[in-house]
């Protein structure tokens, strides 16, 4: 049986119809694919300016620290050594003398060490637990509190931006508990947990109630520097019972 004129009509129409709804969907498809590859480009834009600024700012702040130690150091101990140095070599005692040339080769290699600091070259050299080592030693040097480092897995290498970041938040962990904590003992443990790097960071401080919004942007600051090198900030604490952080590297 011959299909009837109307009956090819609406075959004609039903084709151009699905035809032009295909196109349609095609067409709104790719509008949405591109726009959402936009959108992506836009936040991975948006997320490598952070990162950049947050790095910038880290590698400022490191710089500024090490100025203010450079200065406390040239103050306290390299003026201390050369005012030695001319009150020996001002005596008529070949001891003393002797005594001063040796002083003026310590301010030498003192004048060398504080030199090296002065870039970020160092952060290449240096591992996280040889910096953990060295800041906790100047917190035990202190009498401030006792200090303990437990090393279960070390972290291994990591890309300077990586290790720009944990040095600065560790640095701000310890400078928080020394501030507002009082505790009796700071214990950090390096290790990995489920397959994640992280550090870990305690004290049997004052502790505080988490679920109340800080006034300042301290641990705010902390999360989104950990976050803009794919890691994580988590603290948990209460009230006379201390704090606990752990600081989770990227895989």
């Amino acid at each position: 049986m011959n299909p009837t004129e109307d009956q090819i009509y609406v075959i004609i129409f039903s084709t151009l119809f699905l035809g032009g709804l295909m196109s349609t969907f095609v067409v709104a498809m790719v509008f949405i694919h591109r726009q959402r590859q936009a959108q992506n480009r836009q936040k991975m834009d948006q997320i490598k300016s952070e990162h950049e600024k947050t790095l910038l700012n880290i590698e400022n702040e490191i710089q500024q620290e090490t100025l203010t130690h450079i200065g406390r150091e040239l103050h306290d101990n390299i003026g201390q050594l050369l005012s030695l140095a001319k009150l020996y070599l001002g005596s008529s005692k070949p001891e003393k003398q002797a005594e001063g040339r040796y002083t003026i080769n310590q301010v030498i290699t003192e004048v060398r060490a504080l030199s090296k600091t002065l870039n970020l070259d160092w952060v290449e050299t240096l591992s996280i637990k040889d910096f953990i080592e060295q800041q906790l030693e100047k917190i035990q040097t202190t009498g401030f509190c006792e200090t303990k480092l437990e090393v279960e897995k070390d972290l291994g290498e990591l890309p300077k931006d990586h290790k720009l970041v944990l040095i600065r938040v560790i640095q701000e962990v310890l400078n928080n508990s020394i501030k507002h904590a009082s505790p009796d003992e700071i214990s950090v443990k390096i290790l990995e947990k489920n397959g994640v790097r992280q550090v870990e960071i305690k004290d049997n401080g004052k502790g505080f109630d988490t679920s109340i919004k800080s006034q300042g942007s301290g641990m705010y600051n902390l999360e989104k520097r950990m976050e803009t090198i794919g890691g994580e900030f988590k603290i948990s604490s209460q009230p006379g019972k201390g704090t606990l952080i752990h600081l989770l590297l990227p895989n």
